[in-house]
C-alpha cells in the first residue's frame, strides 16, 4: 500500500473517533456503611457559572443501593426523571436540583455522564463553565451534610465542565471512589471504521492484482 492510501486511512479514522467524542462518563461508589440506618437524604445539581455559559447536559444513570429511597424527591429548574430510574438535567437555569430523602444502607453507586456542546464542541467565548455537585446529608431536611471534608458546601465531590471540554473532579469524600467509564464505541464508529477496513482492503486487492499481472 502506498504511503498515501495509509495516511488517508490513518485521517479517516481520526476523523470518525473526534466525531463521537464528547460523553464524558464516571462511575461513582460510596461506601456508606458507617452511617447505614440513618434517615438523611441525598441531593445533585448541575448548574452553569455566574458568567457566559455553554449549554451541557447530565444524566445520572445505573443508581443501585442497599439503602432505601423515600420517594417523593423535589426537582428544581430543568430536570426530570426519579430514582432508581434515570436523572436528566441541563444547566438552562441558574439552579437545577435533585433532592429526595434516603435511608442509607452499606453503599449506593451510579454513574454520572456528561454531554453536550461543552463537552463535543467549546465555542470558545464562553466565560464561564458548568458543575455538577453530588452531597449526602444526615437529616431528611439536608442541613447536616456527611461523609465529606467540605466543610463550606457539603458537597461529596463535584466534577467541573471546563471551557476547553474538559472535566475535572473534586472529590471531598473519602468514602467516594470516582473513576472514568470505559469508553464503548458507538453505533457509528463501527459503521466507519468498516467503511475504512473495506477501503484499505480493497487497495489490497487491486494491488495484489497488478503485481500478479506483472508477473504474468
Amino acid at each position: 500500500m502506498s504511503k498515501r492510501a495509509s495516511l488517508l486511512i490513518v485521517s479517516f479514522l481520526c476523523l470518525s473517533s473526534m466525531a463521537s467524542a464528547g460523553t464524558i462518563t464516571y462511575v461513582v461508589t460510596v461506601n456508606t456503611s458507617s452511617i447505614a440506618g440513618t434517615a438523611g437524604s441525598l441531593d445533585f445539581n448541575f448548574n452553569p457559572g455566574p458568567l457566559v455559559t455553554q449549554a451541557a447536559s447530565l444524566q445520572i444513570l445505573g443508581f443501585s443501593s442497599d439503602g432505601t429511597l423515600a420517594g417523593g424527591a423535589t426537582l428544581t429548574g430543568d430536570v426530570g426523571g426519579a430514582l432508581p430510574g434515570t436523572l436528566t438535567s441541563d444547566n438552562g437555569t441558574a439552579f437545577n436540583d435533585y433532592f429526595e430523602g434516603f435511608t442509607y444502607g452499606t453503599s449506593l453507586v451510579f454513574d454520572v455522564s456528561l454531554y453536550g456542546p461543552a463537552l463535543s464542541s467549546p465555542d470558545g467565548t464562553s466565560t464561564s463553565g458548568s458543575t455538577f455537585a453530588f452531597s449526602m446529608f444526615s437529616d431528611p431536611a439536608g442541613t447536616i451534610p456527611v461523609l465529606t471534608s467540605d466543610t463550606i458546601n457539603g458537597f461529596a465531590f463535584t466534577v467541573d465542565v471546563n471551557l476547553d471540554g474538559t472535566t475535572t473532579v473534586t472529590n471531598s469524600s473519602s468514602e467516594t471512589t470516582i473513576s472514568p467509564a470505559s469508553t464503548v464505541p458507538e453505533p457509528n464508529d463501527f459503521l466507519l471504521l468498516g467503511t475504512a477496513l473495506a477501503w484499505w482492503g480493497a487497495l489490497r486487492f487491486r494491488q495484489q492484482r497488478r503485481r500478479r499481472a506483472t508477473i504474468s
